[in-house]
C-alpha cells in the first residue's frame, strides 16, 4: 500500500491511498488533480474519506462520484463526519467516534476519531495496522488548525487524542504549512535542539520540492508547540510576550494559537 500526495490549490495535499489497482482519496477539494492522479497510476476509485466540511476538502466529491458512475463504477461510498452531514453534498456514510471504516479493495481498516475544534464535527482516520493518520486540519506538521467553530478546550483534547497514538504513526495532514509553523515554534521554544534539526531537514525538503508531510507522532510530540504548551520555555515565552493570564494547558494553548494567528 502506498499514499500518494496530490497537490491542489496553493498549499493543499489531497491524499490517494492505493495498492496499485484500487484507491481511496482523502479530502478531495478538487476533482481534477485526483482524476489525473488516478488515470496516471491506472487506479480505480473505491472510496472517498472526508475529515470536515470546508470547501477545499470536499469540493470535488460530487464530480468524482459522477465520473465514477459514468465509468460504470457505481456506489462509491463517501465517508465523512455525521455532525456535518448537512454541510457536505454527496456524503453517504456518516461517521461518529469509534466507528470503523473497512475498504476491502485495499484490505484497509480505519478507526474514526472525533477531533472537534477546527470545526465542530471534524474527524480523523487512523489505520493502526499500517500506522497511518489522516487528520485533515486538526494536527499539522509543526502546528495545528485554527479554532474556527470549536473551543480551545476542545482543540486541546483533540490534539491530545492524536498525540497519544504510537510514535511511529505517520501524520498525513492537509496543508504544506510546515516551514511557517516551525518558524513560530522556534520563536516560542528556541532552546529545543530537536526543533533545530527538524527545521534544517524540512527546509532542505522544500528546497528540493519535496513535501514535508507526512511527519510522525513522535516528531510532533518533540517539536510541535501546540502539543507542548505547558513546557517551561514555551510558558516563559508566553509570559515574556504578555500573553499568558492563567497557568493551565487550555489557557497556554489558546494564547499560543492566538499568537500564531498574527505571527509573521
Amino acid at each position: 500500500m502506498e499514499v500518494l500526495a496530490v497537490p491542489a490549490f496553493s498549499d493543499n495535499y489531497l491524499w490517494v491511498i492505493h495498492n496499485g489497482r484500487h484507491a481511496a482519496v482523502v479530502d478531495p477539494g478538487d476533482a481534477a488533480p485526483v482524476l489525473a492522479a488516478l488515470q496516471a497510476n491506472d487506479l480505480t476509485l473505491a472510496a472517498i474519506l472526508l475529515t470536515h466540511h470546508h470547501a477545499d476538502h470536499v469540493g470535488g466529491v460530487v464530480e468524482l462520484v459522477a465520473r465514477a458512475a459514468s465509468a460504470e463504477i457505481p456506489d462509491i461510498p463517501v465517508y465523512g463526519p455525521a455532525r456535518e452531514q448537512d454541510k457536505i453534498a454527496g456524503l453517504t456514510v456518516p461517521l461518529r467516534d469509534g466507528d470503523l471504516v473497512a475498504i476491502p479493495q485495499l484490505a484497509l481498516q480505519l478507526a474514526v476519531i472525533e477531533v472537534p475544534g477546527h470545526t465542530l464535527g471534524h474527524i480523523a482516520y487512523h489505520a493502526a495496522d499500517q500506522a497511518l493518520l489522516f487528520c485533515g486540519d486538526t494536527l499539522f506538521a509543526g502546528g495545528c488548525g485554527r479554532v474556527f467553530e470549536g473551543t480551545p478546550a476542545q482543540m486541546v483534547d483533540s490534539l491530545a487524542r492524536l498525540a497519544s497514538l504510537p510514535g511511529d504513526t505517520a501524520v498525513y495532514c492537509a496543508h504544506e504549512y510546515t516551514l511557517s509553523n516551525l518558524k513560530f515554534a522556534a520563536a516560542v521554544e528556541p532552546g529545543n535542539a530537536e526543533l533545530v534539526v527538524r527545521i534544517k531537514d524540512d527546509q532542505a525538503k522544500r528546497e528540493r520540492g519535496v513535501p514535508t508531510v507526512p511527519s510522525n507522532i513522535a516528531l510532533e510530540r518533540a517539536t510541535n508547540p501546540f502539543l507542548r504548551a505547558t513546557q517551561k520555555e514555551i510558558l516563559q515565552s508566553l509570559q515574556n510576550a504578555g500573553r499568558l493570564t492563567e497557568l493551565n494547558e487550555v489557557a497556554s494553548f489558546a494564547a499560543l494559537r492566538e499568537w500564531k494567528n498574527t505571527y509573521k
